[in-house]
């Protein structure tokens, strides 16, 4: 982190916490004209009050540090990288730059998101159906990067019926509450507080299913016990939340309605993960298990996918745990669901690097792999990924096979088990965003040439690279 970079983010977070430099100055203990030449990168930062500084501003190091800045750039790079723009070579300065204005920021990703939709809808892009393919699910997307997914009416939501259980069971608190009984505890709470009568049954095509007008919850008898546990949990939170989650709504305010219904969709799954792995108990078992996520998701009797997903949450203010990114990807290199706290640059287009163990562990169903990877700029992080099976509704159906990756920057690889087996000196496992973005240019496992060198082509010449690029300027190909 440059110097130059800290001051311009201590003085965006001061002005977004509507402090005066006088009043942080009072807190750091320092004069006011020593806080300006901090922010105007004329002096530097002791670590002394580095930890002073995120106390007084109640943020984490990694956000002093420019992740946040780094995730902007990243979204920013990709954007306008996109060939449609026909925008080549924007210089990395000036991208930086651009992620340092927040609010501009955000406008020029609202505003692609925008171009994209358009060219879908001026070429045509349909379903069979007639209806114009629309993005919602990269409104949401951002919605929960702004956030860190992190969101704190919900867990005070979750933490009051937690409480609310524990009184009607005569139990101490909400946190005490056994995780083998909560799927009997929140059915319980279902019938007596708002009439809901739920039955295991089979069920053609599709695992929940709930009638209003009978009050009837009807659950797969295909769903494992924490999957029946979280579909309870999803109902219950559904119907107590409805008005938290509607404040959300309004403050979020999704472009369309069905950016609307996917957003409302994953708030009520962030209260119910939330219901059934109480933030504090599940951090400090998280902290002491160094983020295990086989033992955590035994422990609180939830899913490997439930337990990772609610690893990336762990953002409150004042009791984070370590910053994760969190990737769900389909054997063919789709995308189905990300986060990210920890400024790892998730592809927005495209597919993501084949060097990526999210896309090595298919080789390995069920066995985490662990990598350190680097990207061309030194970001590196440490990654883990292991897939998950989904259910099997008969023996002709073929069954989902996903592949759960997460992550954090190499700082914090000692807090993480799944660095134990790796030789953290050795070299980092160079990866890319996707592979028109990726500047590695020894790459054997490049699928696309990057968009800003020429491909050096010679019909006398076969290399080992599938791709052999000009080594002179950078220039759009085709340029």
């Amino acid at each position: 982190m440059s110097p130059t970079r800290i001051g311009r983010i201590i003085r965006r977070i001061r002005t977004e916490r509507s402090l005066s430099q006088q009043a942080l100055a009072v807190r750091l203990g320092i004069s006011p004209s020593y806080l300006n030449l901090i922010e105007h990168d004329q002096r530097s930062v002791t670590a002394s009050l580095l930890i002073k500084l995120t106390r007084a501003l109640d943020v984490s190091i990694e956000a002093l540090s420019g992740v946040d800045e780094q995730r902007m750039e990243g979204l920013l790079h990709q954007a306008l990288s996109d060939p449609l723009l026909g925008a080549h070579g924007i210089p990395a300065q000036e991208i930086a730059a651009l992620a340092a204005q927040p609010e501009a920021a955000r406008a020029v990703l609202t505003l692609h998101q925008a171009f994209r939709a358009a060219h879908h809808d001026a070429t045509r892009l349909m379903l069979p159906t007639g209806t114009r393919v629309i993005l919602p699910q990269e409104e949401a997307r951002l919605v929960y990067d702004e956030r860190l997914n992190h969101f704190p009416t919900l867990e005070d939501l979750a933490q009051h019926v937690r409480a609310d259980m524990a009184r009607a069971a005569r139990l101490p608190d909400g946190e005490a509450l056994p995780p083998s009984e909560s799927n009997h505890m929140i059915a319980t709470r279902l019938r007596q507080l708002h009439g809901i009568v739920v039955r295991i049954t089979a069920l053609d095509g599709a695992f929940r299913r709930y009638d209003p007008d009978s009050r009837l919850l009807l659950l797969s008898d295909l769903l494992p016990r924490e999957s029946r546990g979280f579909q309870l949990a999803f109902q219950l939170m559904l119907l107590e939340g409805r008005e938290a989650i509607e404040a959300l709504l309004h403050e979020i305010a999704p472009s369309t309605e069905d950016a609307r219904i996917v957003i409302q969709i994953g708030l009520v799954n962030y209260a119910a993960a939330a219901l059934l792995m109480p933030y504090s108990p599940f951090l400090t078992a998280a902290v002491a298990l160094r983020y295990d996520l086989d033992i955590l998701s035994a422990r609180f009797g939830v899913s490997y996918q439930q337990a990772a997903q609610r690893l990336s949450t762990l953002q409150k203010p004042g009791e984070r745990g370590v910053p994760f990114f969190f990737v769900r990807t389909d054997p063919a290199g789709n995308m189905t669901k990300s986060f990210s706290a920890c400024g790892f640059p998730v592809p927005r287009q495209g597919h993501s690097c084949p060097q990526w163990n999210a896309n090595t562990c298919f080789a390995t169903p069920g066995v985490t792999q662990a990598q350190v990877a680097q990207f061309t700029d030194g970001r590196t992080f440490l990654c883990f990924s292991r897939t998950v099976s989904g259910i099997s509704t008969g023996w002709n159906d073929v069954q989902p096979v996903h592949a759960i990756a997460m992550g954090c920057d190499m700082t914090r690889a000692s807090e993480i088990v799944y660095s134990d087996r790796l030789n953290l000196q050795a070299p980092a496992i160079p990866i890319g965003i996707s592979c028109h973005l990726c500047e590695w240019t020894e790459c054997r496992s490049r699928a696309h040439p990057p968009l800003h060198h020429r491909l050096a082509l010679d019909i006398n010449r076969r290399d080992a690279l599938p791709f052999t690029l000009d080594t002179g300027p950078e220039r759009p190909i085709g340029g």
